[in-house]
């Protein structure tokens, strides 16, 4: 059997962050999500593995090459025009010679659930197994209805009282060839795109069979900035403890953590676990790293400076005195001394972060800033729960944040000087 991993979009619920790379390669416990997806096909058995790529496509193939070094074989097709599942899928026909997996690479499930896919596909031999999950709200979803077993009809995002039932399309499929066939059929949807889900209806409308397999193993969406925190919390409470650098005495450790190669703890430093330090780090003295942080490689994190529950990208510098607090923080950025960044209202309430076009109420009581790659923050400046700052723009000293600010920007606080003088009568 072979594999098809959909890797060719932006993410742009996710901006900042994805404005300068895919989301599937974004980090979580130390790896881009997409390996994620690779090392569960692998471990399944699956060794051939197309990657459909388009957008920074040049970051995946640095990452990935030709699969050797996870034992695998990997090749590439290039999505130029991102119109629809189907049309995704599509490139693959010169590539498959079997039967074969399809996954969207910006998902999170568990190892164990491909193989079980894989085993009742090659009991049952229909000609598509859709993996399927319960939710408490399918609204958001493609939803089937099923009868014994056989899909015979699917809903894209239904209202929640019209939904067929809770039973949701995972993005994880089984095919046989037929399905390049009904793919050359598909139009175009009123949304303009080629949508898989008309591929399926029409084999549903010819009697083929499309079986369900419901799932209650582990499957996430990773679609907005706040998933990425909870799933990098599983991951790290999950890792196993590994220290290849270098710890000075009087740092205290409690708990688990991950220290990469050439990378130092300094004195006074106390860390409370699991935390996981990439290579070439510098940490400390005097730092205090909190439970479920993530430091990429190159990472400084300076004098007297906290880290609550944060993802910190490759090559970003912490500066002392600051405070990050349930944020993620793009690479190559610099937070300067004193940077306070909230993650707690003042009402105790629910924190909102924009998503796209809208506002969204996150459900996190915590939670704190959002920054691109490039972002500068001037000293004592300070941001208030749920900002999001985008790619390479510079927030000015002293300056207080309530709002999100866009790219290539840069803030400066206007302050008016009252000087008297200490001697009037002279």
């Amino acid at each position: 059997m072979q594999a098809v991993i959909l890797t060719a979009g932006e993410g742009t619920r996710m901006r900042p962050l994805t404005l300068t790379r895919p989301k599937t390669m974004l980090p979580v416990g130390g790896k881009p999500i997409l390996q994620y997806n690779v090392e569960a096909l692998r471990d399944a058995g699956i060794t051939e593995i197309l990657l459909i790529v388009g957008y920074h496509e040049e970051m995946v193939k640095e990452h990935f090459e030709n699969g050797e070094k996870l034992g695998v074989q990997i090749n590439y097709i290039t999505q130029k025009e991102r119109l629809g599942t189907a049309h995704a899928i599509g490139h693959c026909q010169d590539f498959i010679k079997e039967d074969f997996i399809v996954l969207n690479g910006d998902i999170i499930l568990d190892p164990e659930l491909l193989g079980d896919l894989i085993e009742n596909y090659q009991a049952s031999s229909p000609d598509t197994m859709m993996v399927l999950t319960e939710v408490e709200d399918p609204s958001p979803f493609g939803v089937v209805e099923i009868k014994n077993g056989q899909i015979t009809k699917i809903v894209e995002k239904p209202q929640r009282d019209e939904a067929p039932s809770n039973l949701i399309n995972t993005g994880i499929y089984v095919f046989n060839q037929d399905i390049i066939s009904k793919i050359e059929e598909t139009e175009l949807s009123p949304r303009g795109e080629y949508e898989i889900t008309d591929s399926l209806q029409m084999q549903i409308d010819e009697g083929k069979s499309i079986k369900g397999f419901i799932t209650h193993k582990k499957w996430i969406d990773v679609g907005r900035p706040w998933e990425l925190l909870e799933i990098n919390e599983e991951f790290l409470a999950n890792m196993e403890e590994q220290i290849d650098g270098h710890i000075e005495k009087g740092v205290n450790i409690d708990g688990n953590i991950v220290l990469g190669k050439n990378s130092v703890i300094r004195s006074g430093t106390y860390i409370q676990g699991p935390v996981y330090i990439g290579e070439d780090c510098d940490i400390g003295p005097n730092s205090y790293l909190r439970s479920n942080t993530y430091l990429g490689n190159q990472v400084s994190v300076g004098n007297a400076v906290e880290i609550k529950n944060s993802i910190i990208m490759d090559q970003s510098n912490v500066n002392h005195l600051t405070y990050v607090g349930d944020s993620i923080i793009g690479s190559k950025c610099n937070l300067a001394a004193g940077t306070n960044i909230a993650n707690l209202r003042f009402d105790d309430g629910t924190v909102k972060m924009s998503v796209k076009d809208g506002r969204v109420d996150t459900g996190r009581r915590k939670l704190g800033v959002v920054f691109g790659d490039g972002v500068k923050t001037g000293i004592n400046s300070s941001f208030s729960p749920g900002v999001k700052v985008g790619i390479n723009s510079a927030i000015g000293s002293g300056t207080v944040i309530y709002q999100d600010i866009d790219s290539e920007k840069i803030v400066l606080v206007k302050q008016e000087y009252q000087i008297i003088d200490k001697n009037p009568s002279k």
